[in-house]
């Protein structure tokens, strides 16, 4: 079964943190890189995050900016214990939004009862395990397919449309660790935060520098007074 394209999406200071050292993230970019975030989404089949960012930001996880007509993301949650707590956004909304919980734990009727789909996978080290996750989102994905399109051929191995990863540094390390990045979008905001600050990507090891993943930097340009970069897994 294969699994989704990924891209991970940051926004960060210069230095590459997300946060202040007590927590404080919003806004860190401006409006034009976040008008740019909301575009990304549209172009994306899920946005997936963590439970960490799911709690502390509570995301709606949707595309928002005027005209957009089209089929919202699938919002999708690692979670391995199902903390969601049923009054975030992502539960109370998730009647009307295609909203994934994947876990490594029974659902609980919690949330399967607001609407939240959650899917069971195995666990790596007290964690969803990521191949897991990304393989089980993407069936998700072709269910849907399927309802959409019910006379289409689609089948285990249909290709479905890449997963926007927004957060945390968490989730980040252990995609790049497990090499399931193709792609980053990095916004950059002219800020810097100091090693107190909350990074991008949490901690992984990389013993050789001939093991570190590896991008090649496709485009850059300018959002307002932020600074966007486009990369390409090699």
């Amino acid at each position: 079964m294969s699994r989704p394209r990924v891209t991970l999406k940051l926004a960060t200071s210069l230095d590459g943190r997300i946060a202040t050292a007590s927590g404080e993230s919003r806004w860190i970019t401006g409006p034009a890189a976040r008008e740019a975030v909301h575009r990304l989404r549209a172009m994306h089949a899920a946005v997936l995050v963590g439970v960490e960012t799911a709690i502390a930001d509570d995301p709606q996880l949707t595309v928002r900016f005027p005209g957009f007509l089209g089929l919202q993301p699938v919002r999708a949650v690692l979670d391995s214990r199902q903390r969601l707590p049923s009054a975030t956004r992502l539960v109370t909304d998730a009647h009307r939004l295609d909203t994934v919980v994947v876990t490594a734990v029974a659902p609980k009727s919690r949330l399967t009862d607001a609407g939240v789909a959650v899917l069971q996978v195995a666990e790596h080290e007290g964690r969803v395990a990521v191949h897991a996750a990304l393989a089980a989102l993407g069936e998700h994905l072709r269910e849907r397919l399927r309802r959409a399109f019910p006379k289409a051929n689609v089948g285990p191995d249909a290709e479905v449309g890449p997963v926007l990863v927004e957060g945390g540094g968490q989730v980040a390390a252990s995609l790049l660790e497990a090499d399931l990045v193709d792609a980053i979008e990095w916004f950059r905001a002219p800020i810097v935060l100091g090693d107190e600050g909350r990074p991008a990507v949490g901690a992984f090891v990389v013993k050789a520098l001939a093991d570190a993943p590896r991008f090649r930097r496709t485009a850059v340009r300018d959002v307002g007074p932020d600074l966007w970069e486009s990369y390409e897994r090699l």
